[in-house]
């Protein structure tokens, strides 16, 4: 299966040097800019000259991708791998083999609250990515930059603040099918958006936008809200959701002094159909009224952000501050499904949670010619309660509201022994109220080779700390027993990277990039949920878990003219060790990744076409079935996606067509059984819905 589909990347590679063999002999060669990056530098930097490996991700690839959230953007990665959960619509990260805990997202250089972290596992679905001006991407531990938790590296998103036009307007239409599933109202993925731009003066900037995303479930093999038989099959395979996401930006732009406030605002509903129907048969009228119990989770997430930028004398300053709340309530009724009737009707809040962040970088504190030291600060103030069950919390226990709370203080500093060869070290601690003080450290390094060669290694100590839900967590009935541990200690490790890059160009029209990976990563006192007690069943976090991960990577691409052609093709192995009571398990795995992209831009009919491909070779892990673990292999699975896009009406109007999950995957065996009433897993896990088709209108006016 894997050669077959295979013949498609040769044949996007037989294109690629078709294409190249036209040479026009009065071609002008055209030299780009160098991308300036800020994720992780003492300055905005050009790539070369930036000491950290920063991955960018640019308007123009998420334009291609058509990309409604950070999910549809990240998925084609190496080393990235996306899980989507069909039972609450969420998306979650893996990387190099660690999940979303260990990976930190920022929103123009802020991370962003969710409800089981703080920067952390982000649901992916959640982030919006209209007004995005580009992703940089820095793989490895950045625990001195941007604190716990940033292990396996960030990712930053950052947004426009300013415009080349009086005027922007821009909005959209998106018409997707689910799997082979649509209707224009009642089935699919509608979405609807709009951005109003302003540049009021030079220095002044005013955006507003409203985006909606409506996906109305897959049904799979159930049969909706309205199905009335008692045979289990009412409901959906995933459930249905609704999102609308607000904006609004105030920025000034000046020589010396700039700032911005930005509030974000997301609603969410997500709709949960029992799949139990109860006939509620009466017998002196020989007629039932059939009912079944259903439940609307309700998500709010409010987001404060203001910075403020600029110098005194030759010292920089980049000052935020954020406040951010989010809620999650529940709705639970009773439906009777001929009537289209609530009865019963409870409403509960069961997550509340808010934080007060701020974080200041002062750079140039010394500046000279072959030094540049930086000192910063990162506060965090985060409160609330609440269940990852969506249950009513007894006063008293869980209800019972509880605080995390850091103040960060790091510096680092940028030596240029050379003009080629930079180091540079850095240090952070951390105080907070729940945990010993902490301590990170870096060590990073870039030296410029002949021939265009270039050489990064990164080395970084950290940590990560307890998250809300294994800190607090109290959810105990007669059918349950599952409580967090106030006790846990941080989890610690160390990360290394090392990257070895070139750049060459063979003519006018032909250049290519190549990029050798090294990685390793290593973490103890892991965070497991293990059983404490048999009879009855108790469940518990505890620090029980040894991880190691190394890792290669080769990455490449090729640009001739309008083409664009990328290859890559990664190895990891992962090696788990878990210690608990008087047992050890431990756990193996390598997994083999290849990715590829093609992209043709046709400047003569403003068409560009684009494909993408990914292979996730087998791979194992750790699953917990009635309180013991096992490993669960999982088979590999290979990705394809395809869009193509035309411009008319000088730009203005743009029409994209695309196919994700060409492969039509759905779900993939493991050999796992279906575990207990607690705990367990299916033989099967779900990656899709199948093979879906959208078209994208979009509308722009620039005054």
């Amino acid at each position: 299966m894997f050669l077959n589909k295979g013949i498609i990347i040769a044949l996007l590679l037989f294109s690629f040097s078709t294409l190249c063999q036209e040479r026009k002999k009065d071609s002008i060669r055209i030299t780009t800019l160098d991308e300036v990056v800020v994720t992780g530098q003492l300055r905005p930097q050009s790539i070369k000259k930036s000491i950290f490996e920063v991955k960018v991700i640019t308007r123009k690839d998420i334009e291609r991708r058509a990309g409604n959230n950070l999910a549809d953007v990240l998925n084609q990665l190496l080393n990235i791998d996306i899980f989507q959960n069909s039972s609450n619509g969420k998306s979650d990260i893996n990387v190099l083999g660690l999940d979303g805990k260990y990976f930190k997202i920022l929103l123009d250089n802020i991370p962003i609250i969710n409800e089981e972290g703080f920067g952390n596992y982000t649901d992916l679905t959640l982030i919006n990515l209209e007004d995005v001006e580009r992703i940089e991407l820095v793989q490895g531990a950045m625990g001195v930059q941007y604190g716990a938790n940033s292990l396996s590296g960030v990712l930053n998103i950052i947004t426009r603040k300013q415009s080349n036009n009086s005027w922007e307007i821009k909005t959209f239409l998106q018409e997707e099918t689910v799997g082979k599933e649509y209707e224009l109202f009642n089935q699919g993925r509608h979405i609807q958006s709009i951005s109003v731009g302003h540049q009021i003066t030079a220095k002044n900037y005013i955006n507003l936008s409203y985006n909606r995303n409506d996906f109305k479930g897959f049904l799979g093999r159930f049969n909706g809200k309205h199905y009335d038989n008692e045979d289990r099959l009412r409901g959906y395979s995933w459930l249905p959701k609704q999102q609308n996401f607000a904006k609004l930006l105030l920025s000034h732009k000046g020589e010396k002094f700039s700032a911005f406030y930005k509030f974000d605002y997301l609603h969410e509903n997500i709709f949960s159909y029992d799949s139990i129907v109860r006939s509620n048969f009466i017998p002196a009228t020989q007629t039932s009224n059939p009912s079944s119990f259903d439940q609307v989770f309700n998500n709010q997430r409010f987001v404060h952000h203001l910075n403020f930028t600029g110098s005194f004398g030759k010292m920089l300053y980049n000052i935020s501050a954020s406040y951010q709340k989010q809620e999650k309530k529940r709705e639970s009724y009773t439906y009777y499904i001929r009537k289209d009737a609530k009865e019963n009707i409870e409403k509960n809040l069961f997550l509340s949670k808010e934080v007060w962040f701020s974080r200041g970088t002062f750079n140039n504190l010394i500046n000279t010619n072959k030094l540049s030291l930086q000192a910063g600060y990162e506060f965090t103030d985060e409160f609330g309660f609440g269940s990852p069950f969506g249950v009513n919390i007894a006063a008293g226990e869980s209800g019972v509201s509880n605080s995390l709370r850091n103040f960060d203080l790091f510096t680092s500093a940028e030596i240029d022994f050379t003009e080629n060869f930079s180091f540079k070290p850095g240090v952070r601690v951390s105080f907070t109220n729940l945990f010993d003080t902490q301590f990170y450290y870096s060590l990073s390094a870039r030296q410029l080779l002949k021939h265009n060669w270039e050489a990064r290694a990164v080395l970084g100590v950290g940590t990560r700390t307890p998250n809300y839900d294994e800190l607090f967590t109290y959810f105990v009935d007669v059918n349950h027993d599952l409580r967090g541990n106030k006790n846990l200690n941080a989890e610690s490790g160390l990360s290394t990277f090392f990257h070895l890059k070139k750049h060459t160009d063979l003519n006018e029209n032909f250049s290519i990039k190549n990029k050798l990976t090294f990685s390793y990563i290593n973490i103890n006192d892991r965070i497991e949920l293990v059983t404490i007690n048999q009879t009855p069943l108790q469940l518990q976090y505890n620090n029980i878990d040894t991880f190691s991960s190394k890792g290669i990577a080769l990455e490449n691409e090729f640009f001739c003219k309008k083409v664009q052609f990328n290859l890559g093709a990664s190895y990891f192995n992962i090696t788990r060790v878990l210690d608990y009571d008087t047992g050890e398990t431990s756990n193996k795995q390598g997994n083999f990744q290849l990715n590829s992209n093609f992209s043709y831009e046709i400047p003569v009919i403003k068409t560009s076409v684009t494909a993408y491909y990914k292979y996730i070779g087998k791979t194992n892990r750790f699953i917990q079935v009635d309180g013991f673990f096992e490993n669960q292999k999982i088979n590999p699975y290979s990705w394809f996606d395809f869009t193509t896009s035309k411009k008319f009406s000088k730009n203005k109007i743009a029409i994209t067509f695309g196919v994700r999950n060409l492969f039509d995957v759905t779900d993939i065996n493991t050999n796992a059984v279906t575990g207990g009433t607690h705990s367990g897993t299916n033989s099967r896990i779900s990656l899709g819905y199948g093979r879906s088709y959208f078209l994208k209108l979009a509308y722009n006016i620039n005054i």
